[in-house]
């Protein structure tokens, strides 16, 4: 057997541990193992060997299917041997080499024989090991034995068959199904593993009927539960049919809340945190609900044992999250967990009370956190950063004490994550409380002086650049962004040429100063630099002179970018130089994204408009090519948006059909693109006719029909309408009609006669949408900004019962069909108000920006407060009416 961890030799210079299987070679032990076949059995000399054996299998050796059969074979012969202690390392083995099914048959009768010994733990442990190795056939054949020992009154057997049941479950549920009656009389057990093991084989043979699961917790919620395993899971089923009722609305009583409650008072600790913890993380769950359990979290607080006050804490800081007042009759225990010995529960207790304390007690938790730093980890150290910032949010007054333990951890030894996550911070409190700025910066200037991290130094001078010069003294800040340009690495030193070309455009004053820094950057080492300080010099001082840098070349240089990084990116390495210079208007504006209907059709050969293009050129580009080339659609102007292709039929039907919605600032033009799968038929003269009935104000135009569809090539036709002025939606009815001619599919000719007929397609809808392209802007407050609140508009909205604010928030990025922004789309769990910020560009090229915030309250009402910017005051109505009257 294997020895314990010992000491090599009594030198206290070198008290490295070893382990006894230090060096072993599966080679070796496989040599070893002959020792299974000598006459006279050494059962300390073969457990050894069998102890080794299993350690090479669990470190992640591979054995031969020869070397796992020699040794398997070898093992069948200690079942001679009567010693006890080697037979459990036999049953060990086999289990672990889970021999194949033509040599199972060998120990099966072994295992069998001693299934039905009259010592029980040869009995438990042959039970384990048979429902490990046997197929379905074999155990049909020990099926009685295992109900027998389900009801046996040795709790060890009839835990090794109930543990056995649950792992056949999901080989051979049929079998195990029917032991239904026999793991109902073990749920009566009194031996604590027998009733609990019985109750998770019970519940897992009836997990698919909830009936049968709510009636299973009806009947033992009356207290016939002794075990406290058994209770623990018994509170976690019944937590199911709780979220699975919901609340009765007559009475507005939760189910089985009372036995919860009544769970607090049991005499086992495990079961009384299992009842708190689940009242608290129940759905809708009220202060009078919450109160007795948050009283039991506070008496584990002061519990002598770690793992109850990390536990009690734990559960109390997710509490926090969305009840802090609930959670401050705690506050005082927990201050005295911020010097707990054990860090990781100093460290919850810190950042629950940074969430519920008051106004009056953030100086204090201040002084309390300072000599905490700096004995908790990097990881720990963002989970205190990331309450802080979110106590200063929630206490804007409290900025100062603040922002100096911020910029004071900021100076202190630290990884890159965790500097970024006070940077970050830093600028979140910038940003969202205007008094914070001077101070915030500073505190910026300061840290990159000595920044030690490439991606913090050009962060913080992107910001400086873009906040610095609407400051009350922007000067003040160039003598720290020269610096960098002196004393940085050259990826740092562009970053401070273009901060400081920010400064000579943004503030008129400081252009002299500006122009002298960045001659001095002409001289640089580094061609990025050099070529950056040319760059800003030549397109700032305009025809020489240091007069007002006019407003093109200030959008030129610091506006916000319109188009998508990876859209330009794309189409700079398809540009072929020329005499014609690039043109950035030729990128495409919306985000691409693999539409669902292409990745289901993945099947279908497709080629043309239909499919997704094989080189790198945008589809937008190879449609408005593509329809210009048609005369009747010549004269509808630009092609603003086309959406991705939405299937009109079901998979595998003899057509494939699918449309393209092409808009146009006055026209819609469907793109049907048809494939026919039938070898014996070909289709001519194909069309569409579309009945816009259901789609006020919309005219057809023109009608461009297929003239020949043969077997497995796409092909497509189109329809045309014009569309009334302004927001325009409705339904369009699409029935595909053509003319079916027979094909000889062995020499491939046509018939001459052909039969008229007509498929009824799936409908097309044009919504709101289709009228708006996907493009965000790099720095949504500074577009905002930009924006200007002339045409703003701004409206609050009841969108009613929704399950979560997750799904009110997506649901309205459908309806506008716009680009969410600054990863605002993601809504934290368990929040209860939220703001998304979207950008995008409405038919007729006109910029919007939306500022959405949401809330949500007991009975799951969202409210929602819309803000609207756009170049266009009727487009502002126009966003608000979609959401109106979607």
């Amino acid at each position: 057997m294997a020895q314990p961890l010992i000491k090599k030799d009594d030198d206290r210079d070198d008290e490295a541990e070893y382990s006894p299987f230090l060096g072993i070679e599966k080679g070796a032990v496989l040599q070893e193992a002959r020792v299974f076949h000598d006459p006279q059995l050494d059962p300390r000399r073969c457990s050894q060997v069998i102890t080794k054996l299993l350690y090479l299998l669990n470190q992640g050796e591979s054995f031969t299917k020869v070397e796992a059969t020699e040794v398997f074979f070898a093992v069948t012969k200690l079942f001679q041997s009567k010693d006890i202690g080697l037979r459990r390392m036999v049953y060990l083995i086999i289990k672990e080499l889970s021999p194949s099914s033509d040599e199972v048959i060998i120990v099966t009768s072994s295992l069998m024989k001693d299934m039905n010994s009259k010592s029980d733990m040869y009995r438990a442990n042959a039970i384990r090991v048979l429902c490990r190795i046997i197929d379905g056939t074999l155990l049909t054949q020990i099926e009685r034995y295992l109900k027998q020992a389900i009801v046996d009154k040795n709790p060890v057997v009839a835990s090794a068959a109930l543990v056995s049941g649950i792992h056949l479950l999901q080989t051979n549920p049929e079998i195990v199904k029917r032991w239904g009656n026999e793991v109902q009389e073990a749920v009566q057990s009194r031996a604590a593993l027998v009733q609990f093991h019985a109750l998770a084989l019970l519940h897992q043979i009836r997990q698919n009927d909830r009936l049968a699961v709510s009636k299973l917790v009806t009947s033992l919620t009356k207290g016939t539960v002794r075990s406290p395993l058994a209770q623990c899971l018994l509170i976690r089923y019944t937590c199911q049919v709780i979220r699975e009722t919901g609340v009765n609305t007559p009475t507005g009583d939760r189910p089985f809340y009372d036995y919860l409650e009544g769970c607090l008072r049991h005499k086992a600790e495990m079961v009384i945190f299992e009842a708190a913890r689940a009242i608290t993380e129940l759905s809708g769950v009220t202060n009078r609900e919450l109160t007795p359990a948050i009283t039991v979290l506070q008496l584990f607080l002061s519990s002598s044992k770690p793992v109850l006050r990390f536990a009690a804490v734990r559960t109390l800081n997710k509490v926090a999250m969305t009840h802090p007042l609930a959670v401050t009759n705690c506050n005082i225990d927990m201050e005295s967990l911020i010097s707990d010995q054990n860090r990781s529960i100093a460290t919850l207790a810190i950042t629950t009370l940074l969430k519920t304390g008051n106004e009056s007690s953030v100086d204090r938790l201040m002084k309390q956190i300072t000599n905490f730093m700096s004995d908790i980890a990097d990881e720990f150290k963002i989970v205190v950063v990331d309450a802080i910032r979110s106590l200063c949010l929630k206490f804007p007054l409290k900025y100062r004490s603040l922002m100096n333990f911020l910029s004071n951890i900021l100076r202190e030894e630290g990884g890159f994550e965790y500097k970024k996550a006070i940077v970050d911070s830093i600028v979140i409190l910038i940003r969202d409380i205007p008094d914070a700025k001077e101070s915030g910066l500073f505190h910026l200037c300061e840290f990159i002086e000595d920044c030690e991290f490439t991606y913090l130094s050009t962060q913080i001078l992107h910001f400086l650049g873009d906040e610095g010069p609407k400051t009350s003294d922007p000067s003040k800040y160039i003598r720290y962004i020269y610096n960098r340009v002196i004393l940085e690495n050259a990826t740092v030193r562009s970053s401070a040429v273009s901060t400081l070309a920010k400064y000579g455009a943004l503030v008129e004053s400081l252009k002299p100063r500006v122009f002298i820094l960045l001659n001095r950057c002409l001289f640089d080492s580094d061609d990025e630099v050099r070529d950056r300080a040319t760059l800003y010099l030549n397109t700032l001082r305009g025809d020489g002179s240091e007069a007002e840098t006019n407003s093109e070349a200030k959008e030129f240089l610091f506006g916000s970018l319109d188009v998508p990084l990876v859209n330009l990116e794309k189409s700079l390495k398809n540009y072929e130089p020329s005499e014609e210079a690039f043109d950035i208007d030729s990128v495409p504006k919306e985000v691409k994204s693999q539409p669902l209907a292409e990745k289901k059709a993945t099947g279908k050969k497709q080629t043309g408009l239909g499919a997704p293009p094989a080189g790198p050129k945008p589809v937008v580009d190879a449609y408005e090519k593509t329809l210009s080339s048609i005369p009747e659609f010549s004269s509808f102007g630009k092609l603003f948006k086309s959406s991705a292709p939405f299937e009109l039929t079901e998979a595998e039907t003899e057509y494939a059909v699918n449309v393209v919605k092409h808009i146009f600032d006055g026209h819609v033009v469907f793109q049907y693109n048809c494939t026919n799968t039938i070898p014996e038929q070909q289709l001519e003269n194909v069309t569409v006719i579309v009945d816009p009935s259901e789609a006020e104000g919309f005219e057809e135009l023109a009608v461009k029909p297929l003239t020949a569809l043969p077997y497995d090539s796409p092909g497509q036709t189109y329809v045309a309408f014009e569309k009334p002025e302004g927001l325009a939606f409705g339904k369009f009815s699409n029935t595909l009609r053509f003319i079916v001619k027979e094909v000889d599919t062995s020499t491939g000719d046509v018939e001459d006669d052909g039969v008229e007929d007509e498929y009824q397609l799936e409908d097309v809808e044009i919504v709101a949408a289709d009228y708006m392209l996907k493009i965000g802007v790099s720095n949504f407050r500074n577009a905002w900004e930009g924006m200007g609140p002339e045409c703003e508009k701004v409206d609050e909205y009841g969108l009613g019962v929704r399950e979560s604010l997750t799904e009110a928030v997506s649901a309205v990025i459908n309806i506008l069909g716009m680009q969410p922004c600054e990863g605002t789309e993601v809504v934290p769990s368990n929040s209860r108000s939220h703001t998304c910020l979207l950008s995008g560009v409405f038919v007729g090229n006109v910029k919007v920006l939306v500022r959405l915030s949401f809330g949500i309250d007991g009975p799951k009402q969202v409210a929602m407060k819309l803000s609207v910017r756009s170049e266009d005051e009727a487009v502002s109505d126009a966003i608000h009416d979609i959401v109106a009257s979607g």
